[in-house]
């Protein structure tokens, strides 16, 4: 290996040298340090070790860079996983949810691109469409119509994105969601007792968290068994 003397300054690659694969490579894995929000060239270009005028070449404003890498994830992530057994679809669709759900959760960068800026190219919008015909297929055969299971998958997708967006913006501004202790001490038993009986149980007003989540879902898949057993 080659000794770099104290102040020699690296050579950097030359224009040309660089893929688009791997600036979108790069570009994931400087967001994972620093988040879609603080991305910038500069940054990416030092991460590639390269000029940054070598990214622009390539991609002229950050937004088309995140473009590409929204479609990109959604190529790569099939969040249409896991499958929905037609014969157990009530739990095998409220597992799905809660997968795709911690899915989202544990990857923000996925959450940033693809649920909270939403920004997709053609052709990644037609490869999300036909991954989401199996599922609705599949509540077809369980006993809905076409547009039954089409609005039902709607609804559970729906569902997640929101609770996901919500629960995003809560990491990133913990003052959006009142905390827990602080709205029990706001709560008066003598004027709101129900109320100061459920939140004693853990239950929040206008929260993103595992219990609001779950009733929501719980509704979605009551409605849709309801749909499904008439004649």
């Amino acid at each position: 290996m080659v000794k770099r003397h104290p102040g020699e300054r690296r050579q950097r690659r030359e224009r040309g040298s660089i893929s688009v694969e791997e600036i979108l490579s790069g570009a994931f894995d400087v967001a994972a340090d620093v988040s879609i929000d603080n991305l910038s060239m500069p940054q990416l270009a030092k991460h590639l070790d390269v000029g940054v005028t070598s990214i622009y070449w390539y991609f002229r404003r950050k937004d088309d860079l995140l473009d590409a890498m929204t479609n990109r994830a959604l190529d790569e992530y099939d969040f249409t996983a896991p499958s929905i057994d037609a014969d157990n679809w009530r739990e095998s669709l409220a597992h799905h949810a809660r997968i795709m759900r911690k899915t989202f959760r544990a990857n923000p960068i996925l959450c940033d691109l693809i649920l909270i800026r939403g920004s997709y190219g053609r052709a990644a919008v037609q490869g999300a469409i036909q991954k989401l015909e199996p599922p609705v297929a599949a509540l077809v055969r369980a006993g809905l119509t076409s547009e039954q299971a089409f609005d039902t998958y709607s609804a559970i997708a729906t569902h997640v994105r929101g609770t996901v967006i919500m629960e995003r913006l809560q990491d990133k501004m913990p003052g959006i969601a009142p905390r827990q202790d602080g709205e029990r001490n706001l709560i008066d038993p003598a004027a709101t007792p129900f109320i100061a009986e459920a939140t004693g149980r853990g239950h929040r007003m206008g929260v993103a968290d595992d219990i609001n989540f779950e009733y929501v879902l719980e509704c979605i898949l009551d409605h849709a068994e309801a749909l499904a057993h008439q004649p």
